[in-house]
């Protein structure tokens, strides 16, 4: 009987010892990241700039998945539905996680029970834009012209529930406009569609818009941040434009399919965290327009189930839908 006993002993410190040996070898091969949007985007920017210290760090490569459409909801299905095994991850805006399950009565994923917290990445404001042949020069301006013009102006966004639908729908209910929405698949799609005058505005975010506007090919009016942005800090907010309430900031961050291994979600929290500390990834992602954040999964969940309250009530109160 105690032969059995430490024969059982034996094996349960083997199985141990093994799943230990397993979770400290992670990752063994390369870590496919899915991007819910099209390339060119805030997301995609951020995560290839990330990626390439995560391989230097992790020893393996990040490929890149770009699987736009719907909102940021096929890829996010996508990720839902993929293997726990740590080599699939998704990173996304905030909308897909907190905005799309008010704006669609049926998702393929649920946020909640469908997705491990990993970290978020960064935080960043949008940026209204205007292509330079447009005659407003400020928010008041453009204001001016759609109430002159009920319906005519149109405005771009990366898909609905993205945080350029939701800013240009608080733009109408706060300044009491009426502009059409126009989706893309995908924040670049939007940005150069805005840049050839084929819509009148965009709330882009400051990644995928600063370098078409120090470029001359985007006008920017401003910022949906509280405060000023440090990357462009002659640009005023929506609030000291005139539009008052008006501040919608968006966050980046990686979520693993549920069931991933906690120590391999801890693993990533930890490599990403130590990547944007690193000065050379903390100042290209400040001068991008990004607040690089890295805090930790339980903050993550509890950010994601404040800001999913909050979102519902605001797209009830305004009555958006993206069905």
């Amino acid at each position: 009987m105690r032969r059995i006993k430490s024969i059982g002993v034996a094996a349960l410190m083997v199985s141990v010892s093994s799943l230990h040996a397993a979770q400290s070898a992670y990752p063994d091969k390369p870590i496919r990241i899915i991007v819910p949007f099209a390339p060119a985007g805030s997301t995609d920017i951020l995560i290839r700039s990330v990626s390439q210290k995560l391989t230097e760090q992790l020893g393996q490569s990040i490929v890149i998945d770009n699987r736009g459409g719907g909102g940021g909801a096929i890829g996010a299905t996508l990720a839902a539905k993929a293997a726990p095994d740590g080599y699939t991850l998704m990173a996304t805006t905030s909308g897909v996680i907190v905005a799309n399950p008010s704006l669609y009565r049926k998702l393929a994923y649920d946020p909640i029970t469908d997705f491990a917290p990993v970290t978020v990445i960064a935080a960043l404001p949008n940026m209204l834009v205007v292509s330079p042949s447009f005659a407003a020069s400020s928010v008041k301006e453009l204001i001016a012209t759609a109430k002159a013009k009920p319906g005519t102006l149109t405005y771009a966004s990366g898909g609905n529930g993205t945080s350029n639908h939701l800013a240009g729908e608080l733009l109408k209910f706060l300044a009491g406009v009426n502009l059409t929405h126009v989706p893309y698949k995908g924040g670049g799609p939007a940005v150069l569609a805005t840049i050839s005058g084929e819509v009148s505005l965009l709330f882009a975010t400051m990644p995928s818009a600063m370098p078409q506007v120090k470029a001359g090919k985007l006008k920017a009016l401003a910022v949906t941040s509280r405060k000023r942005s440090d990357a462009m800090p002659d640009l005023p907010t929506m609030i000291e434009a005139g539009v008052k309430d008006f501040e919608v900031s968006t966050w980046i961050g990686v979520l693993a399919p549920r069931g991933t291994p906690v120590a391999y979600v801890n693993k990533l929290n930890a490599e990403i965290a130590k990547s944007l500390q690193s000065p050379q990834v903390a100042a290209r992602l400040r001068a991008e327009g990004y607040d690089p954040v890295g805090n930790s999964p339980a903050e993550m969940a509890a950010l994601i189930r404040s800001e999913s309250a909050m979102w519902a009530r605001v797209i009830k109160a305004a009555a958006i839908t993206a069905d």
